[in-house]
């Protein structure tokens, strides 16, 4: 544990002088990372690129050895593991063995929820994950399968009474967070929902909602707060002023499940690709060149950065 707080340390002293002087600094690998799993999901969510179909990079499940890799390595860094990106990370056959491998992090996975079968509930009850994140957006079926197209609501909700249910028995297991993604055809169920996390005891994330079609008057709900996007005279923008800083970048790149080091979890499609793990150690790519070059651009016009102008980095409220 010091070594992973002086490791995170670095990070922080090296993102400050960097902002101060507009010189690059790296010292220190990342203090979280969040690794893909897989990017093949069993739902077709509208304004998701794995589920909208909209992701030009080549679809796969990480294997073992390069796990393996990626947690010789950073183990000894990390204190946080997210184990999921794009795609559904319950989907990957060895999932609970990728979990086992990483004991000893602080392991979050976020899921829809639709493997929660009692076999994997007890299986996550007794696993190292700490928190659990099972989207549930919606308290019925006609408004839950407006956004989470393919999925079934009651699937979802039983299997997250009966997994806390089990926690509740076992006296100990994950951190069960529902994350409600709040759009304008749910918004009208928040009461509701709240009432279910009081009735079952979880844990309720309010969530605005990213919107990658430009379809904003779909999706767009009516409660101010929720809203990441405002108009403007050429039709929306994000909220985000877009300042030429990003902690995303220095504190929590993401490893695609062939192996490709991208700066951060808003480069869905991997166009800025720092790196690939079959052919190079983590520290050489999070030391090299490209992670320079990126970090440049950053700093000198974030908001040219065509993924960033959808970034929530630096914008409060948007998660409630």
């Amino acid at each position: 544990m010091i070594t992973k707080l002086i490791n995170s340390g670095r990070l922080a002293l090296t993102f400050l002088t960097t902002i101060a002087t507009g010189k690059i600094n790296i010292s220190g690998m990342p203090a979280a990372v969040n690794v893909e799993l897989t990017n093949v999901c069993n739902l077709f969510c509208p304004e998701c690129p794995s589920g909208a179909g909209l992701l030009t990079r080549a679809k796969g499940y990480m294997s073992i050895d390069l796990f393996d890799k990626i947690i010789s390595e950073l183990k000894p860094y990390l204190l946080n593991l997210n184990l999921y990106f794009q795609g559904e990370s319950m989907l990957h056959p060895d999932f609970f063995r990728f979990v086992s491998m990483a004991g000893g992090i602080k392991i979050t996975v976020s899921t829809n929820g639709h493997f929660l079968t009692d076999e994997n509930i007890t299986k996550l009850i007794f696993s190292d994950i700490s928190r659990l994140i099972i989207s549930l957006d919606g308290t019925d079926q006609s408004t839950y399968s407006v956004y989470r197209r393919g999925g079934d609501f009651e699937t979802v909700y039983n299997g997250l009474r009966k997994l806390i249910e089990r926690k509740r028995k076992n006296g100990s297991g994950p951190d069960i967070v529902v994350q409600y993604l709040v759009h304008k055809h749910n918004e009208h169920q928040i009461p509701a929902i709240k009432n279910l996390a009081r009735e079952n005891g979880f844990k309720l994330q309010l969530k605005s909602m990213q919107i990658i079609s430009n379809d904003f008057d779909q999706w767009l709900p009516s409660i101010e707060r929720f809203r990441r996007y405002i108009r403007d005279e050429n039709g929306y923008r994000l909220k985000n002023r877009l300042k030429n800083r990003c902690l995303r970048s220095w504190f929590n790149p993401v490893i695609t499940w062939d192996g490709d080091v991208l700066p951060c979890c808003f480069d869905k499609d991997g166009n800025f690709v720092l790196g690939n793990l079959n052919n190079s150690s983590f520290r050489d790519i999070w030391y090299g060149e490209k992670n320079y070059r990126f970090r440049r651009m950053v700093l000198s016009g974030r908001s040219k950065i065509s993924m960033c102008r959808n970034c929530t980095e630096g914008l409060h409220g948007i998660v409630i």
